[in-house]
């Protein structure tokens, strides 16, 4: 009788733990859709139109608008000058932003990667690479990893 008293006690107070622990945070609604990883031409010749060729599509596929600002996305090396960061911005509901390589002027729809100290160069490798998209505190938000295949992109 003690033993499933002690039983009885043990299971109630396991399932007790279960109901008061935070839930597991939900994903981001902000996520890689697309990276476009070998810009259209053959071959690359590292122009702007070229460079603007090869991009990272990101939508919110939430019901509330998110501010990106301080968010980043960058590649999978270690190197600094491949880390866009978004200044002011804000990805509404439903929509996507395409963040291209090269420079121009950014809009609602696109922003432009324009690599630090002006030099310009092609942030995604054709073989293989990973983006990472992380939030204004650092926290994962999202990733995608390809490897080389027949199509210059790929859908996440």
């Amino acid at each position: 009788m003690r033993t499933r008293a002690l039983l009885t006690a043990a299971v109630m107070a396991a399932g007790l733990a279960v109901v008061v622990q935070p839930a597991h945070a939900a994903a981001s609604p902000v996520q890689i859709t697309k990276i476009y990883y070998d810009s259209p031409g053959s071959p690359d010749n590292g122009r702007n139109a070229s460079l603007n060729g090869e991009y990272a599509v990101i939508k919110n596929t939430g019901k509330k608008a998110v501010n990106l600002n301080g968010w980043t996305l960058r590649d999978a090396t270690k190197r600094s000058d491949h880390i866009y960061r978004f200044g002011t911005f804000t990805l509404k509901a439903g929509k996507t932003v395409t963040v291209r390589t090269g420079k121009g002027r950014n809009t609602a729809t696109t922003r432009y990667w324009g690599r630090s100290g002006g030099t310009l160069a092609y942030i995604w490798n054709q073989t293989s690479d990973t983006a990472y998209l992380r939030d204004a505190s650092g926290k994962a938000a999202d990733s995608c990893s390809y490897n080389s295949s027949k199509q210059p992109y790929k859908n996440c």
